[in-house]
């Protein structure tokens, strides 16, 4: 077995429920979260089990914050690129 394989932690291929193929919701992928949480990123499990879903998935590179809004500078920028149109 590869070092870093997920299948360790309880089984090869997954159950019909986990594949979706049984028209039931997919299972929480917890063998690929325990094994990115744990052995990628080495959290001690302490760490690990005190993230939330968000936090983990902002340190996995998941989540990227969304672009923020523009600042003066870049307020001006677009009031001159697209001025309101006066009637």
């Amino acid at each position: 077995m590869v070092a870093g394989d997920v299948r360790r932690w309880g089984g090869g291929k997954p159950s019909a429920a986990a594949s979706g193929l049984s028209g039931e919701a997919p299972a929480f992928p917890w063998e690929a979260v325990l094994h990115a949480g744990l052995c990628r990123m080495r959290l001690p499990a302490r760490d690990f089990w005190a993230m939330t879903p968000r936090e983990l998935g902002f340190a996995l590179g998941l989540l990227r914050p969304s672009a923020g809004t523009p600042g003066r500078a870049g307020l001006a920028a677009l009031m001159r690129a697209f001025p309101d149109k006066k009637e």
